[in-house]
């Protein structure tokens, strides 16, 4: 690799967000929409990833639930996880584009094992450390991301940015289809202590395989001094499409931050059985499982402003059997309609935002500055979300209150389309790189 860190943009061959060895972006990326073996490395990776997390994840809030009968215990769980995410990413930041982003992927792994060792040592104890029990798991997920989502911009382009997210998408469900019900299984079966105990094991075996098969990625290059208010200036330019995609990452994240641990939960005391939840997350993921799927074969640039549309109303719709009764069936009807309809929204919004990234070669060599304000919307919409969980909790805890939150939260996917969707009719071009009217089908954007 040659010492030299000025960059040539290529723009006749290659497209933005290909990886910046040396001193040229590596054309190639993306041009024929395939796989190559390090973005399928960094998928089993994700899937690993994914699978740890599933096995016990899903039961986390689960046991401190029964360790601690209390909504306001899980609230304050999910806010010091989202606080020290938000708070260390920018550190983190810095370590990855000024040293080894590899060694931050594989702590982030490393700390992830350490949770759940913590989980084990401090059993039922584990309730009364929840602030520093989430602040660790949140660290552990800030630096395996941050880390992930550079290395996932540098190994791919526009041209299979799409595939690629519809790959992540399908793998995530097969985790979280198959992880959760064999848990719950081995619960039931085994008995609550020693059930718990079994599924937090096989999690911390789980991390370890995923950072050794991490040792097989490519080190990817050091680039220059992290910027710490680089992207932030973004939001004053008016031609800039982060003024659109930035806060449409929030209200993104303001879903993502009370949906992802209320359902599971909500699950469990509809049905007092942990294995009801495993089912339900087999049933479940399993639509999603083939949704991603066909969503990830079928999308296409021009397609994604009208998929995110219909994505959005449809998983907004979803929450509207609640006012009539919150129990198992409409969960099922929720969580059906929801892996149906949420890869419609969830592609188009993934691509877009990383198609910002690279959209010259300025935000291409700034792109971990740019993946770290990515995350900070998500991270705002997340805190923000679960601070009004905590606040509606802390009120009340009717039924229809509960519903009337879910409504309010969950409609957010909404407004991510009106902030996106003019840029999503009209996708952006690569500086340099004329448009093409069908990118999937080989053509250079």
């Amino acid at each position: 690799m040659q010492k030299s860190k000025q960059r040539t943009f290529i723009t006749n061959k290659t497209v933005a967000g290909g990886i910046v060895e040396g001193n040229a972006v590596r054309s190639g990326h993306g041009e024929s929409g395939r796989l190559d073996k390090q973005t399928v490395l960094l998928l089993v990776i994700q899937g690993l990833f994914a699978v740890a997390n599933a096995l016990s994840g899903t039961f986390i809030n689960v046991y401190l639930w029964k360790a601690k009968s209390d909504l306001l215990v899980i609230g304050w769980f999910a806010l010091s996880q989202q606080v020290a995410s938000a708070l260390g990413m920018w550190a983190i930041a810095k370590w990855v584009k000024e040293h080894n982003k590899m060694n931050c992927l594989r702590l982030g792994v490393a700390l992830s094992a350490l949770f759940y060792l913590s989980v084990l040592f401090f059993g039922k104890r584990a309730a009364v450390y929840i602030v520093p029990l989430g602040a660790l798991q949140g660290l552990a997920f800030t630096l395996f991301w941050v880390a992930f989502n550079v290395v996932y911009f540098e190994a791919t382009g526009p041209g299979n940015r799409d595939r690629f997210n519809g790959w992540s998408g399908l793998l995530g469900s097969l985790a979280s289809m198959i992880a959760p019900w064999v848990s719950g299984f081995l619960i039931a079966r085994t008995g609550n202590t020693t059930g718990y105990r079994v599924i937090f094991t096989m999690s911390l075996v789980t991390f370890i395989v995923a950072v050794i098969f991490s040792f097989f990625l490519k080190k990817r290059p050091v680039q220059d001094r992290f910027e710490w208010l680089h992207a932030f200036r973004q939001l004053g330019k008016r031609d800039s499409p982060w003024r659109h995609v930035f806060p449409a990452l929030i209200a993104q994240g303001v879903r993502e931050g009370v949906f992802t641990f209320l359902i599971g939960l909500m699950v469990y005391l509809a049905t007092k059985k942990e294995l009801q939840v495993g089912n339900y997350s087999l049933l479940t993921s399993a639509v999603s499982l083939l949704a991603y799927y066909f969503a990830g074969r079928w999308m296409k640039p021009s397609l994604r402003s009208r998929s995110m549309l219909i994505g959005s109303l449809a998983i907004t719709a979803a929450i509207l059997p609640f006012f009539i009764k919150i129990n198992f069936t409409t969960l099922l009807i929720f969580g059906i309609s929801v892996a149906l309809f949420y890869p419609l929204y969830g592609i188009p919004i993934t691509s877009a935002s990383f198609d910002a990234i690279g959209r010259t070669k300025e935000s291409a060599e700034h792109r971990v500055e740019y993946v770290i304000f990515r995350e900070t919307g998500l991270n705002i919409g997340r805190i923000f979300g679960t601070v009004m969980f905590i606040a509606v909790v802390a009120l009340t805890k009717s039924p229809l209150a509960m519903a009337g939150l879910m409504l309010a939260i969950g409609s957010s996917p909404i407004v991510s389309w009106l902030f996106l969707r003019r840029q999503l009719v009209r996708p952006l071009q690569p500086e340099g790189v004329p448009a093409a009217k069908d990118r999937d089908q080989g053509a250079v954007r």
